[in-house]
């Protein structure tokens, strides 16, 4: 069921977004925020002011019209770069730092691992790889990767 939320979004002439309240005041630079971003990524969306209070919370997002859910799904998409790792390729060492080549869902890409404490375990059986420059990949299912990326994946567990 589509509901109509009590306040508005749109963009400004500089591309930020501009919230509307029930007041009719608006304020701009609002930023949608996920309460889950991995386990629900729909689910309890905030949005947010530049001072950080919450201005509205979105229950689910296929319960907005078009229009609103769009404008929310490009924003965080803008904000949110989570590559999903599918294969692992190769590594240049079993000690770290070291190199890994992986096939993401964006693509074939490198980077540097620091340690395996940037290896984060997640709701199993996901795993939260941040690599050298603070970019977070993504692996949603560990036990659904391949022979040869298992692993590599294991020697670093």
């Amino acid at each position: 069921m589509i509901a109509q939320p009590d306040f508005q979004l749109s963009r400004n002439a500089f591309g930020r977004l501009v919230f509307t309240g029930p007041d009719g005041r608006a304020q701009e630079g609002v930023v949608p925020v996920r309460a889950f971003p991995i386990a629900a990524p729909d689910q309890g969306i905030a949005l947010i002011d530049s001072q950080g209070h919450e201005l509205a919370w979105i229950d689910r997002l296929v319960n907005l019209p078009d229009e609103l859910r769009t404008l929310i799904e490009a924003e965080l998409g803008s904000r949110e770069f989570m590559p999903e790792i599918k294969r692992i390729l190769e590594v240049s060492s079993f000690a770290t730092p070291c190199t890994w080549q992986v096939e993401t869902d964006r693509g074939v890409t490198a980077f540097i691992l620091k340690g395996e404490e940037n290896i984060r375990r997640l709701t199993p059986p996901a795993l939260l790889i941040t690599e050298s420059h603070g970019i977070h990949f993504l692996i949603r299912d560990r036990f659904a990767l391949d022979h040869h990326s298992r692993k590599i994946l294991d020697r670093f567990l």
